[in-house]
C-alpha cells in the first residue's frame, strides 16, 4: 500500500497517468475475479458511507477493464484531518462488518491522504489542499474520457 501511495505521488509529479505505469510487481498475481453484483454492492456501500459521514466532492472513476488494481476508484475529501480520519475509520469498520472483506488502510496517522484498499474498490480520502496538489482525477483520466468532475459541480 505504501508503494501505491508513492507511485501515485510520483506519477502525479511527473505528469504520467497511472494507466501508463500500472504494472504488477514481480511475484504478484492479479485479483481473483469477483461477482459483478457484489462489486457494485460494495461500491454502493462505500458511496453511502461517505455520504453518511459528510465527505465532500465525491468522485468515482471506473477502472474495470482499464486497470488491474480495482474496478472502482473513489476519491473524496474531508474538511480537516480529524474528519478524514473519522471517515476512513468508519468506512473500514462498515465494510468489514457488512461484507467481511479485509480492509487495508494507509495514511491514518497523519490523515492528509488516506488510502483504503477494499480489493475491488480503492478509496482515496484527502484534505482539500492535498487533493488539489496531487489531482488524482486528472492523473487517472484515460485518453477516451475527460477527468470526472466532483459530484455537485457541473
Amino acid at each position: 500500500m505504501a508503494s501505491t501511495l508513492r507511485r501515485c505521488a510520483r506519477a502525479s509529479r511527473e505528469g504520467v497517468t497511472l494507466a501508463q505505469t500500472d504494472t504488477a510487481p514481480a511475484g504478484t498475481t492479479a485479483r481473483p475475479p469477483a461477482d459483478a453484483q457484489s462489486i457494485e454492492n460494495l461500491h454502493q456501500l462505500v458511496l453511502q458511507s461517505l455520504d453518511d459521514d459528510q465527505a465532500v466532492e465525491v468522485v468515482t472513476i471506473p477502472l474495470a477493464g482499464k486497470s488491474t488494481i480495482a474496478d472502482h476508484m473513489v476519491i473524496a475529501s474531508g474538511r480537516s484531518t480529524r474528519q478524514v480520519a473519522a471517515i476512513a475509520q468508519k468506512l473500514a469498520e462498515r465494510v468489514k462488518k457488512e461484507t467481511g472483506r479485509p480492509v487495508r488502510v494507509e495514511g491514518l496517522p497523519t490523515a492528509d491522504w488516506v488510502l483504503i484498499d477494499i480489493g475491488d474498490v480503492v478509496v482515496h480520502l484527502f484534505r482539500p489542499e492535498v487533493r488539489s496538489f496531487y489531482n488524482l482525477e486528472r492523473m487517472w483520466a484515460f485518453d477516451d474520457e475527460a477527468a470526472p468532475a466532483p459530484a455537485g459541480t457541473a
